[in-house]
């Protein structure tokens, strides 16, 4: 690594520290937002905050380059029983530190904000602008998160999304949408042959979920997935129900909005069919496109993420990548090897460095 590099890694392991000492359960990261505002005014860096979304805007903005916003967050879940270290500790053995939010996604919170103070550093700007959020409520894919700071933020071109890949480009994201479904039916007594079995027909419902294909599969993302995880029905055994509710969730592809998707189910059962909220889409990057092309030179790896992040909510451009692997995400004893937020700030770095829009 450079010097300048080492030094900013090096100041990305300390506040990863002292991050994780900080409670910053969704909804509740007022005191994680202070620290990453004092971060960055100690490093020369005047920081704007909304909430407790924090960002910082390059001091060479020019609104004739093109954009691009650094993203992470600094929220994370609540720890399991079963941690035996101390969640909140950052407890360093070796090259491992251990604690909440050290791999999901506080290595690449800090490692995106050592990069934004690297191109800061230099003399020569670079041929575009640098914007670096970190922001709330992504584990609840929350109101008062990403979605609330876009509007106040110049126009994006490309976004870089934090969450741990183990520094691969995840080129395209699955999207989300929870469906509430109801069957109605009509009440009578179960001794005898009345009423509408409104059970009856939400199974009939289920099944269609069960069985239908969707046509179009993305060559990166597979099918769209639906999956019933819930349902609901009945007030006591000698009563036909008259209402049944059950959840849906359903993983979508790049393929299909989620407003299509929601418009389809709705062609083919007979429940009520609401989705929670229809703004987690699927995305996907070309894979010509010159950060792609770039970070495949560097020997990146290209793939297709199951997982929801924040980059569902941005209706420009983006890419997913960052230090630190999915699988240990949500797990007891969360941790981040060093080394990694190291290769992470280098990774960035490279894959910014003479990039070119």
């Amino acid at each position: 690594m450079r010097l300048l590099e080492e030094k900013l890694a090096r100041l990305a392991i300390i506040l990863l520290k002292d991050l994780i000492q900080i409670p910053s359960f969704s909804r509740e990261e007022a005191r994680t937002a202070a620290a990453i505002s004092s971060f960055l005014r100690h490093n020369g860096v005047q920081p704007q905050r909304d909430a407790n979304n924090v960002w910082a805007v390059s001091k060479h903005f020019d609104l004739a380059k093109p954009t691009i916003l650094l993203n992470s967050h600094h929220d994370t879940v609540k720890p399991g029983a079963t941690w035996s270290y101390d969640p909140f500790g950052g407890v360093v053995e070796g090259d491992k530190l251990i604690g909440l939010g050290s791999n999901d996604a506080g290595a690449s919170a800090v490692s995106l904000l050592a990069t934004f103070l690297y191109f800061e550093h230099q003399q020569t700007p670079p041929p575009f602008n640098l914007i670096c959020a970190i922001t709330a409520e992504e584990e609840i894919s929350g109101a008062n998160g990403i979605r609330r700071l876009l509007p106040l933020l110049p126009p994006i071109d490309l976004g870089i999304v934090g969450e741990p890949t183990q520094m691969d480009l995840a080129v395209a994201e699955k999207g989300l949408v929870v469906l509430d479904c109801v069957a109605h039916g009509r009440t009578g007594h179960a001794a005898r042959e009345e009423g509408e079995n409104a059970l009856y027909k939400a199974v009939a419902d289920i099944l269609w979920f069960e069985q239908f294909r969707f046509p179009e599969v993305s060559e990166l993302l597979g099918p769209v997935k639906m999956t019933v995880t819930q349902i609901q029905a009945g007030s006591q055994h000698n009563v036909v129900p008259d209402r049944c509710s059950f959840v849906v969730d359903v993983r979508t592809n790049e393929l299909y909005s989620n407003q299509e998707v929601v418009e389809l189910v709705r062609r083919h059962v007979t429940s009520d069919v609401t989705p929670r909220s229809t703004h987690l889409n699927s995305s996907r990057i070309a894979l010509e496109h010159p950060l792609v092309q770039r970070g495949v030179a560097l020997g990146r790896r290209t793939f297709g993420s199951a997982t929801l992040s924040d980059q569902s909510m941005m209706p420009f451009t983006t890419v997913k990548i960052g230090p630190g692997d999915s699988a240990r995400s949500h797990t007891p004893d969360e941790y981040i090897l060093l080394s990694e937020i190291r290769a992470g700030v280098q990774g960035y770095v490279a894959l910014l460095d003479g990039l070119r829009l």
